[in-house]
């Protein structure tokens, strides 16, 4: 399709309009390089009703038919000339984690908007219908399990169970809830319809294609356009309490002490020790494992903590191996336990699969690049995505175009006009080619 046009500045001023919808202060510091928006955007909020409003304007200007499910996902439709055949899809997030940056997910939704609207600028006519879809609540930071949008449309949670997940706005602390519920919070927000209506139908698409900032430096190091996700890493979250015994600070004697604080370090150190020695054993760099919350009770200077709440987010491209490294933690919990006296519970939040591409897609996306002279590079995605949870029920694979230093979930997270222009136009090819098959998947 040599005449096919991707429109940049249209593409651009949407992400730069997409970005203003924040609940963080515009920035002011004139001395960085380039600007940068901070971008809190938070799922069900004011910020985030307006992204999604100010999207489904977008699709209707373009002329697709829009529908909207019982958690909020977004489906933006080109029509096909075969209404029966399964469609092709692509898609992202538009929530943010508190002080992000304006690239994570809306990359892939407002370029997958401009790629679904330069087909049809460009006269070309669909046989399978392609759709453009915008997840609910990618991120974590709500309701403390993210991707619930795509989890529900591929079955791999319970409505129930969805509905039932307490609101953790704000997450000060791990523990802490609003006392309202997913359920209470979407229905607030206008979405009413029952969960068990969300989960889409067997062969719903034909095949997925996920464009996104790559969230790690190696396209920019090598200085590579293209990467192509081969398969994209597992995650899992498990959130651990830590009680022991309390006490005036200079009163209780060292002896005498079952910290829990002290406790739990040694707990986080365990886990960075075993997963070090699960890369290395294994000679690659796929596994990783991060303590990014912890709460200390009663969290005074002068006072022993008695009470320690801390979440662990493991990720891996093999789950034996990530099984492993949680098993050696065990062990290493359970003489921290005996040996410091004090108690320490587990709950598993969730245990994710590894999500593999298609070789069928994988295959097209390469001939693509290869046709039009584009260096590409295979790569894993170390982040998890919504892509993830549509693998169980279609053909999947990704895009990722470079991140300045391979900056995400920052105010600095920036990828340049030429990269987001070239994602697009390879997206919008593998659209138009995947579309184009008769065969049922």
């Amino acid at each position: 399709m040599t005449d096919l046009h991707i429109n940049t500045d249209r593409l651009l001023r949407e992400l730069h309009h997409l970005a203003t919808l924040t609940d963080c202060p515009p920035n002011t510091d004139t001395t960085l390089a380039s600007p940068t928006t901070a971008v809190t955007r938070i799922v069900f909020t004011p910020r985030d009703l307006e992204a999604r409003a100010y999207i489904r304007t977008l699709a209707e200007a373009a002329g697709f038919t829009l529908r909207v499910d019982a958690i909020g996902n977004t489906f933006i439709r080109f029509p096909g000339t075969d209404l029966t055949l399964p469609a092709v899809g692509t898609g992202s997030h538009t929530d943010a984690i508190p002080h992000a940056g304006m690239y994570d997910g809306t990359v892939g939704v407002l370029g997958g908007l401009e790629a679904m609207r330069s087909l049809k600028e460009s006269g070309f006519i669909p046989k399978r219908s392609i759709e453009t879809l915008m997840f609910t609540s990618e991120e974590p930071t709500r309701f403390g399990i993210g991707c619930i949008g795509s989890r529900l449309l591929g079955g791999s949670i319970d409505p129930t169970t969805a509905d039932n997940l307490p609101d953790r706005l704000p997450e000060t602390d791990p523990q802490a809830t609003t006392g309202l519920t997913l359920h209470d919070v979407r229905t607030a927000a206008g979405f009413t319809a029952s969960l068990d209506t969300v989960k889409l139908p067997p062969h719903y698409y034909h095949a997925w294609v996920e464009l996104h900032i790559e969230q790690g430096p190696l396209l920019e190091r090598e200085q590579i356009p293209i990467g192509i996700v081969t398969n994209i890493a597992a995650p899992a979250s498990y959130r651990y309490e830590i009680t022991g015994f309390g006490g005036h600070a200079g009163a209780l004697l060292m002896p005498d002490r079952r910290d829990a604080l002290c406790a739990a370090a040694e707990t986080i150190l365990s886990i960075e020790k075993h997963t070090l020695a699960a890369n290395a054993a294994s000679g690659t760099s796929d596994s990783v494992a991060t303590v990014g919350t912890i709460a200390v009770h009663p969290g005074a200077i002068n006072s022993v903590p008695s009470r320690v709440t801390l979440t662990l987010d493991i990720r891996d491209t093999d789950v034996a191996r990530r099984n492993q490294i949680m098993s050696a933690l065990h062990n290493d919990i359970r003489e921290i336990e005996s040996r410091r006296q004090v108690t320490i519970t587990e709950q598993k939040i969730n245990a994710d699969v590894p999500a593999i591409s298609d070789p069928h897609i994988l295959a097209t996306l390469e001939s693509i690049c290869t046709s039009n002279a584009i260096p590409y590079k295979k790569m894993v995605a170390r982040a998890y995505h919504d892509t993830n949870f549509i693998a169980p029920i279609a053909p999947v694979a990704m895009l990722f175009i470079p991140c300045r230093n391979g900056v995400s979930h920052r105010p600095d997270e920036y990828a340049t006009p030429e990269s987001i222009a070239l994602g697009t136009r390879v997206l919008a090819l593998a659209l138009a080619q995947l579309t184009k098959e008769v065969y049922t998947s």
